[in-house]
Formats: structure tokens, sequence, C-alpha cells
């Protein structure tokens, strides 16, 4: 960076200033008053070290000479934090470009003529502390070379009376508009802090005891209105005190009532219970008369209830028996029926012995005739030997186009597969090509992260923009789309956060609606931004196009800011109407050997030919040196006419910043443009490996049907000679029937029928048998049934 500053110095005037020697000088510094101030690689500084007077110090300079930076160096050296500053968040920040370190040191008067003199040191490392900390582990503090921390030197800052937070006795640039905003109030309270914690400690307590005062109520009125309250309320409660005291005396009356009532109602059942006693002693009495004479009655019903059980076991054991005759009889009846049936049949099948030998006789004419006519149609068949070979060459041709086919098919899938594979990388890459496209989702996602507020109101808009009369466009940051990070590092540096963060309507009445429900409903911050019907206007450029030619040609700029980015129309004329994008240069390496030996901030300060306003004007512009980024601005004073100029550093992007490296979304276009052509150079190949196929699937058909006509006609050879030894066996077995002894046959179904009726006349006669036993036991069973019913009647004239 080559707008730095090496030393500080006086003007020349001061020179013949007659000083005081240092002790004299250093009595005259009142406890805690900055005696020096040394910095190294600190902004603009490569090394300086101030000695300030111990009364009004004065800093003077055009722009851009570092008077601010000493301010910021006394802030952060006396243990103050960025905020403080108004001008970023990270005391890495402050480091000077290219450097890897910087240190502030800062002497304080002692707090007495020969005390101990402190000296602060603060050292900035722009290694240490992570990039999300916003570098609150960056710095390292030292009290006169000794290692200390954060906490031990706010404390004796704060020993001195210094208080770097409060805007009355330390006020940034920045911060001006913060130390406008306080009313009388705020101010007093800040100035009191300012001179004394003492002074704001006994305001304090003074506001605090006129409020008790107020609030106290101590006057006569008040004692006697609230004597008059408390004598009611006593009279109160006295007719309330005599009222429970006689609800007393009434609840024990109900006691002692309650108790007379239990005594008499004993008294009551006790009688009662006498004379039921009474009743029950007569009652045994007549009981045990009756049981006298009773007894005998009893003693003969259970002589009787002794015979009928005997009785009734007796017909118990003869029904047993009589069913077991019943069954007897039922079995011999059913056997005797099938001897009967057998006899029948086998006298069927003895008279028709002489059918059946003829009726052999005419099948073993028939099967000869049938035997022969098999054997006449044998004589056509070719020999089976021939029919063999021509089967095993069809075999032969069909394995040898099989094997051709899944050759070829073998290839054509491999081929498929590569073509699979490469359509799958392809399908691939485009999935991911998607997700890293949708910028605006991710910076979605990174805002909703830092800003909850911005969540919840992008939420509803999203979910109501059917409300909205015209296009709701926000936050702006989601909708632009920088070229490169650069541009992205550019764009966000020089734009707001505000802005940012901003929503973009294109009428007033979307603008009503939005703060209305965002903003008054739902107490959500928000920031809007109102472009007319959403159109861009035409605006002059800022350098008429010859200039322009020039820059480009001589100085190495390359475009206008607002030619570095996409959005739309609306938060394009937003941009525009807020931050100048139109009118901001941007760069590459030739700038700064134009800025050194060009001098190039001359020539954008001096206006055209054709225009005619007076004095010199302000530019902007971005460039690149040595692969850092750097904004440039010149502005020429308001009173002198002389232009000051300012150089930062720019970081990097964060809330632009491209959700994902260009480099990846190039590999994945590479590897789907290499995907498509192989897919393209495989597929002439497929289509040939088909081709044979169908060839190969036509000659197979061909073979096949060859090979289907010669199995089946070896199917039929087959065939018919199992048909012919089929015939043969049934011939056989004909001839044999019909030589059968008939004779014979008929004597052994004779005495199988001999036999038959023997066993069925002995069946009958068990049957007989089993049939008097059943009569005979049913005859002593109807006995005793007439016995028991008269013992039964006799049991109930008893009873």
């Amino acid at each position: 960076m080559h707008c730095s500053k090496k030393t500080m110095t006086m003007p020349s005037i001061l020179d013949g200033i007659e000083r005081p020697p240092p002790s004299e000088r250093d009595s005259h510094y009142k406890p805690g008053s900055i005696k020096r101030v040394k910095l190294n690689n600190f902004l603009t500084y490569d090394a300086v070290e101030f000695f300030p007077g111990p009364r009004l110090n004065v800093v003077v300079g055009p722009n851009g000479t570092g008077k601010s930076t000493i301010l910021c160096a006394i802030c952060l050296g006396l243990g103050g934090q960025p905020p403080l500053l108004g001008r970023a968040d990270d005391a890495r920040l402050f480091i000077k470009h290219e450097k890897d370190t910087a240190t502030i040191e800062i002497e304080l008067a002692p707090l007495k003529a020969g005390g101990t003199v402190h000296v602060l040191k603060r050292v900035i490392d722009r290694e240490r502390g992570s990039e999300n900390s916003k570098g609150q582990g960056a710095s390292l503090y030292f009290i006169n070379n000794h290692k200390s921390n954060l906490k031990a030197i706010k404390e004796l800052v704060k020993s001195y009376k210094i208080h770097i937070d409060n805007l009355c006795t330390f006020l940034p640039q920045d911060k001006v508009g913060n130390f406008s905003g306080f009313d009388k109030q705020a101010l007093l309270v800040e100035t009191e802090k300012s001179l004394s914690e003492d002074l704001y400690d006994s305001h304090q307590l003074m506001i605090q005891l006129e409020a008790e005062v107020k609030a106290s109520g101590n006057d006569v009125q008040s004692v006697q209105a609230t004597l008059q309250d408390l004598i009611k309320q006593n009279e109160k409660l006295e007719r309330d005190k005599q009222l429970m005291e006689e609800r007393a005396a009434a609840k024990e009356r109900i006691e002692l009532l309650q108790k007379k009532r239990a005594w008499l109602f004993f008294e009551e059942k006790r009688s009662e219970a006498k004379e039921l006693k009474e009743r029950k002693d007569e009652l045994k009495k007549l009981k045990k008369e009756a049981d006298k004479a009773v007894k005998p009655l009893a003693e003969k019903h259970a002589r009787l209830e002794g015979q009928v059980a005997q009785i009734k076991s007796r017909h118990a054991t003869l029904e047993k028996k009589a069913k077991e005759a019943r069954k007897a009889f039922d079995d011999c009846n059913i056997k005797s029926e099938k001897f009967q049936d057998s006899i029948d049949e086998e006298i069927s099948n003895l008279s028709t012995i002489d059918a059946q030998q003829r009726r052999a006789e005419r099948d073993v004419k028939k099967e000869r005739d049938r035997l022969q006519e098999i054997e006449e149609e044998a004589a056509e068949y070719p020999p089976m030997n021939e029919l063999e070979a021509a089967f095993t060459e069809s075999q032969l041709e069909i394995r040898s186009i099989k094997k051709k086919i899944d050759d070829v098919r073998r290839k054509a899938d491999s081929l498929q597969e590569k073509i699979d594979l490469e359509a799958e990388k392809k399908k691939e890459a485009v999935e991911k090509l998607h997700r890293v496209q949708d910028e605006k989702k991710i910076r979605l996602n990174k805002l909703f992260g830092v800003a909850q507020h911005v969540k919840a109101s992008y939420e509803w808009v999203d979910q109501n923009r059917k409300m909205f009369r015209r296009p709701v466009w926000g936050p702006v940051a989601t909708e632009v789309q920088p070229q490169n990070e650069e541009t992205a590092a550019y764009l966000e540096n020089h734009v707001s956060r505000a802005t940012w963060l901003a929503y973009v309507v294109e009428c007033k009445e979307d603008y009503n609606l939005l703060y209305r429900e965002i903003r008054e409903k739902r107490k959500i911050p928000i920031n809007i931004i109102t472009t007319p019907n959403g159109k861009l206007v035409a605006n002059q450029r800022m350098y008429s196009e010859e200039r322009m030619k020039v820059l480009k040609k001589e100085h190495g700029f390359q475009c206008y800011l607002d030619e570095t980015f996409t959005a739309p129309e609306a938060i394009m004329a937003a941009l525009q109407t807020r931050h100048n994008v139109d009118k901001v240069l941007v760069g590459g390496e030739g700038v700064q050997h134009s800025i050194e030996r060009k001098d190039l901030v001359e020539f954008l300060s001096s206006r055209e030919r054709h225009d005619t306003r007076p004095g010199k004007q302000a530019s902007c512009f971005f460039y690149t040196h040595r692969g850092t980024s750097y904004k440039y601005t010149s502005q020429p004073s308001r009173y002198s006419g002389e232009v000051g100029t300012d150089c930062s550093q720019v970081g990097p992007a964060k809330m632009l910043k491209p959700g994902t490296d260009p480099s990846v979304k190039n590999q994945l276009e590479s590897v789907i443009r290499s995907a498509e052509e192989t897919i393209e150079r495989i597929k002439p190949e497929i289509e040939l490996k088909e081709s044979e196929l169908l060839k190969l699937n036509s000659q197979g058909q061909e073979a096949g049907v060859k090979l289907k006509n010669a199995k089946r006609a070896k199917q039929d050879w087959q065939q018919h000679d199992v048909k012919l030894r089929n015939q043969k066996d049934k011939l056989a077995e004909a001839e044999e029937n019909a030589s059968k002894d008939n004779n014979r046959e008929k004597k052994k179904s004779k005495m199988k029928i001999q036999k038959l009726m023997e066993s069925s006349i002995s069946m009958t006669d068990m049957a007989a048998k089993a049939h008097n036993e059943f009569m005979k036991t049913m005859s002593s069973l109807t006995g005793l049934k007439m016995s028991e019913d008269g013992l039964s009647d006799s049991l109930r004239k008893l009873t």
C-alpha cells in the first residue's frame, strides 16, 4: 500500500517557539493525561511517536492524512473495542496492509507526583483469533512491559477516571450522529459521569428520594382519612365478631340435641329387641312338640325311600343288559345281511365266467389287428440314427449362433454400461450444478443466521405477496449476482449494510402496507426503498465516452461498478439512487501505476470541457494491486478547494460471497460436457451391435425352427416305439386271459358260496338267541317299573 504516511511534522512556523524543559513540562500534566503515543504498522502509519502537551492539543491536516487514526489508536490502546469507533467490528482491520501485527503504546501521567508511570501496550496479531470471533482473541495486552489482560487494562484506565465509552469525553467522528440524538436529561447524565462518579451517584440518590417523598403521603388530611377508614373497619369487625359468637352457641345446642336424639333412638330399638326375643322362645317350644309327633312318619318314609333306591338300582342293571342284548341282535342281523349280499355277488360271478371267456377271445383278435396297424405305420418313419444326426446338427448350429449373440450382447451391454455410467455422472453433476447455482437461497440462509429479524420479515413477505399491488424485492443482498468474488467484495464494501438488508417496493401503497405490517404490528426493524414503478432512469455517466476510453487504455480501468453485477431493474435503480454504483469505476493492476506516476487523481478530479460547473469533482474507484483490493476516494474541500484522498483496503465479501467456488462450477460443467461427448461417441457403436443382434436373432429363429422340427420327429418316433411296445404287452395280456381254466374257476366259486351260506345261518341263530334274551329282560323291567310306581305313590301320601 503506497498511500501510508511515514512521519508526522509540525509547521515550520512553530519551530522557533521556546518550550519549557521536560521536567517542568511534566509537572503540568494532570493525572491520567496522555504523555506519549507510539504506533507501529497501525492503519496508515509505519512507525510514529506523538508527545501531546499537558493542556489543549489540536491535530490539523488535510483529509486522509491520519488525524482520525490517532483517535482510533488512543481508543484501542486504552482497552476500547472497535464498535466504540463506529468504523469496524474487528480489531485486525486496523493492522497496516501487508503487515502481520500492529502495536499501540500509550504513556499516562501518574496519579500523584513521583508515583508510578503506567505505560499501556496493545499488540494486534492478524493470525490470532478466529474469523467468526471478530478479532476478540487477536490482541495481547501489557502494563509496563508485563503481560496482562483486557480486564486489568480497563480497571487501570477507570482508576485514572478515563471514560472512553462516554461521548461527552470521547467523541469519534462516526459517533457524532449518536451524540446529537441525546436529549437534555441524557446529556446531563453523561456529563455527570464524565465529571465525577460521586456527582452522578448523588444525583441519582436525589431523584430516588424525591420520588419517595412524593409517594409517601405524610400530610394531616391523609392521616385523618386513614383514621376514619380504620374506625369504619373496626365497627364492621365488631359486628362480625358478635355474629360469630352467636353462631358458635347455636352449634353447641345442635350438638346437644343430636346426642339426645341418639339416646331416644337406642331406647326404642331395645324395646323392639326384647319383644322379638320372647317371640323366638315361643316358636322354639312349638317346633319341639311338632318334631315328637312327626317321628314315626319320618321312619316309615326313610324305609320306603330305601326300597325305591334298591328298585332303581335293579332297574339300571336290567336296562344295561337289555341294551347289550339289543346291540348283539342288531350286529348279528347286519353280518347276516352282508353274508347274503356276498352270496348273491358270487352267484352272479359264477354265471358270468363263460361270458368272460368269449369276451377275452374277442379281445385277443382286436389287439392283434391293432398291433399289425402300428407295425405298418412304423415302416413310414426314417431310421432313428438319421433323426439323431439331424437333431445334433441343429443343436450345434443353435449353440454357435447363441455364442455369437452372447458375444455381441456382452459388448453392447458393456457399451450401454458406459453410457449409463456417463449419464449418471451427468445427472449428479447437473443436480450439484443446480444446487450451486441457487445463490439466492444460499444468501438467504446466511442472512437468516446473522439477522433473525430478516428471516421473520422475509417469511411474512413471501407468504403474503398477493397482498401487494406490485412486486416486492429483497432483501437486496439476495437479488444481485456479482460476476466474481472480487466484484462482490467491491460492491459489498461500497453499499451500506442497511441497504443490503432492505426491501424494495415499486409504489407508495406497497410501502405503507409493508411498513404497517412489519414495523408497526410486528415490531420488526426493516428498511424500505421505493423505486417508482420499478423502472431504471437513464442517468448521464460520470465520464464521457472519450474520457472513459482514455481511462481504459492508459490507466487500467475496465468498467463502471454497475456493470460488474446483474440485478432486477428495481434493485439496480435503488443502488444507483442510494449509492451511485453507476458512477464508481473498477480497475485492475495498472491503476496503482497511474496513481503514482500519471497523477490519476488530478485527472479524475478535473471537469471535462462541456461541464461548466466550478471547482473540481469527487471520484471513487476500486482496483487491485499485487493480489489485494483497494477503494480510493477523492473529495474536494468546500473551503480550500483542495482535493483530499482516502485509500482503504477492501476485505473479502461476506453477504455477497458466492455460495460455491467458481472453479467448482467450471468443474461440474466440464464433467457434463465430457459425459455428453462420451455418450454421443458410443451411441453409433451400440446401434451397430443392435443391428448385428437383429441378424443373429433371425438366424437363430431359423435354426430354432429346424431344431424344433428335428426334435418333434425324434419325439414322434419315440412315441410310436412306445405305442408299439404297449400294444405288444396288451396282446400278451389278452392271450393270457383267454387261456385261463374256467372249470377250476367254477369249482372255486361254488366252494366259496357254500362257506358264505354256512356263516349266514350261524349268524341268524346268534341273532335269535340275542332277541330272546332282550325280550326276557324287557319283561323283568316292566315288573320293576310297576313296583317303583306303587312305592312312589306311598311316599307322596306320607309327605
